[in-house]
């Protein structure tokens, strides 16, 4: 009785081993995985690579001394920053809602100026 040769679904080889087995070795396997899901990975790193900025530009203005500190609207726009991207919302004891990038917050106190925070830990408020 002649065993059908399998081929490795990334580079074709013939696959020695198991008769489960799809890849040749590790190298195909996270290869073939990779190119499977670029498309959807590459969403996500766009989208994070949005929100990195955007923390890194919250982390610029506020010292690293201090816990808060006031910026204006057009100083967040010149350094590239967009609004529409931010991790979680957080609401305080006083019904204030801040917009997170990781740790980094900011309050919009009127329509050109806003409070920017450094979240401690999950627990404290501001």
């Amino acid at each position: 009785m002649e065993v059908a040769l399998k081929l490795c679904m990334c580079c074709s080889k013939p696959i020695k081993g198991r008769t489960d087995k799809k890849y040749c070795n590790d190298y195909c396997r996270n290869n073939f995985n990779n190119q499977s899901h670029s498309s959807s990975n590459n969403y996500m790193r766009h989208i994070n690579g949005l929100l990195q900025k955007n923390r890194r530009i919250l982390a610029a203005i506020l010292p690293s001394t201090a816990s808060r500190t006031k910026t204006s609207h057009s100083q967040l726009l010149e350094k590239g920053f967009l609004f529409q991207y931010s991790t979680h919302q957080v609401l305080n004891k006083k019904g204030h809602q801040y917009h997170f990038c990781y740790e980094y917050g900011y309050l919009a106190i009127n329509e050109s100026s806003y409070m920017v925070v450094r979240r401690k830990n999950q627990e404290s408020s501001y």
